[in-house]
């Protein structure tokens, strides 16, 4: 969709142009959004990204996301976001840290396979509509249409893939166009919604030999319901197979975590030890892994160590009385003290060590510990969780920065957590990213 650029600036007409083909138009000249003729879809980039800056091992590791891009979406109007292992996104408030992270979870979501209308908000009904996701002087093409686009690369096995979709926002929610493109910029799937009138997209495979249309739903990707459409029987079909498994394995491994310390205060009950994405639950959690795993939990007792004040000498998990169920029993976090004083409820603690703690325990742990949807057909050593930190150093002194991010790159060498956080211009993050060079520092605002 054609939009105005951050910040301002007049956005352009979307009607028809000299090339035949309906739809808004980018800077070259080409369609974007929707179907540019019965031959494609538009607004689909013909060639990936090139390569990875994951580091020349990275890829035969595990499938990962390494940059994603983004159009007329919110507040942007075309970014490419590079990602590494570690990656620190900073800039001054409005400048889309917060949309880029909300832009890589919903294409996790939608990799997994979730319709548009629970992805993404319908508009409320005062706001006459206009859906929050398009750039407000983003004009309608002829049809009242308005829409943006997200993508990704991908870098693994078979080497860095480039993923894009395009979504229509108004006048309802639909998917208008896919395009997965292998290293050479040749297409290796596309979808158009060729029929507006049809609750349907046309999906074709060109790289599988004689041409072949599938009808495919609209409300969500055709990306990861290809495997239930294409048998894998001819080495052209399994090629195409193990491109999809790369994208969509690298998207459904994400984790949105946002600590809530108020939650984190109140005893909670002791049920599945799968930390949630708000960590209320972070007590029930260190209940599990004090119990069950003992590697993790003494490396995390060691990280709490280095961001809490006072000597630490044990975490664990008390029982706080019992809930309204007839089997829900409560327990409260607790810092055990080596200094001969009284041992420290979690509650006391503040917002900063708080969230540390949290964070700490999500980059320590995995999918079996983290409240998240992960493809259980694929062997763990081939998945990348991606961790995604919106506001992490919220509350955070330069110490307890430091040592997260060391914590992140350690875990990151290790080939299976990866780290995308925000952090305002000057903040703890931004600050102790410069500083030490290590982690990728992404400036939106330069």
């Amino acid at each position: 969709m054609r939009a105005a650029e951050h910040g301002g600036g007049a956005a352009a007409t979307l009607d028809s142009r000299a090339d035949g083909t309906d739809g808004p138009a980018d800077d070259s000249g080409h369609p974007v959004g929707y179907p540019g003729g019965p031959g494609g879809t538009a607004g689909l980039p013909r060639t990936p990204a090139n390569g990875s800056a994951d580091g020349p091992n990275r890829a035969a590791r595990a499938p990962a996301v390494s940059a994603l891009h983004l159009s007329a979406f919110r507040a942007l109007r075309t970014r490419t976001v590079p990602l590494g292992p570690v990656t620190v996104l900073t800039g001054p408030s409005g400048s889309g840290k917060s949309t880029v992270l909300e832009a890589y979870e919903a294409l996790a979501r939608l990799g997994q396979g979730s319709p548009l209308d629970e992805v993404f908000d319908t508009p409320a009904p005062h706001s006459a509509g206009h859906s929050p996701y398009v750039p407000r002087t983003a004009r309608p093409d002829r049809q009242g249409r308005r829409g943006f686009r997200l993508g990704c690369t991908v870098a693994g096995p078979s080497g860095p893939l480039r993923f894009d979709v395009a979504v229509q926002a108004e006048p309802e929610l639909r998917v208008v166009g896919e395009r997965l493109s292998d290293s050479r910029g040749g297409t290796l799937l596309s979808t158009a919604l060729r029929d507006p009138t049809r609750r349907a997209v046309a999906a074709t495979c060109p790289a599988v030999g004689a041409p072949r249309t599938l009808r495919m739903p609209d409300d969500r990707l055709t990306l990861p319901l290809l495997p239930l459409r294409v048998a894998g029987t001819t080495p052209e079909e399994q090629v195409l197979l193990e491109a999809v498994e790369q994208v969509v394995v690298a998207l459904r491994s994400a984790f949105a975590c946002a600590p809530v310390p108020a939650r984190m205060r109140q005893p909670v009950a002791a049920r599945d030890g799968r930390l949630r994405g708000d960590c209320g639950n972070l007590a029930d959690v260190l209940r599990r892994t004090r119990t069950e795993c003992g590697t993790r939990h003494a490396a995390l007792l060691a990280a709490v160590r280095e961001g809490c004040a006072g000597p630490v000498a044990g975490l664990r998990a008390d029982p706080a009385g019992r809930g309204r169920g007839p089997e829900s029993e409560l327990v409260r976090g607790v810092l055990v003290r080596d200094d001969g004083g009284p041992d420290t409820p979690l509650e006391w603690l503040g917002e900063g060590e708080l969230r540390f703690t949290a964070l700490a325990l999500v980059l320590l742990t995995g999918p079996g510990v983290l409240s998240v949807d992960t493809v259980h057909e694929v062997p763990a050593a081939r998945q990348a969780l991606t961790v995604l930190a919106d506001g992490a150093d919220r509350g955070l002194d330069g110490r307890q920065a430091a040592e997260l991010l060391a914590l992140a790159r350690r875990m990151a060498e290790r080939g299976h957590v990866r780290l995308l956080a925000t952090s305002t211009a000057g903040g703890a993050l931004a600050r102790e990213a410069a500083l030490t060079g290590g982690p990728l520092l992404v400036d939106l605002g330069g």
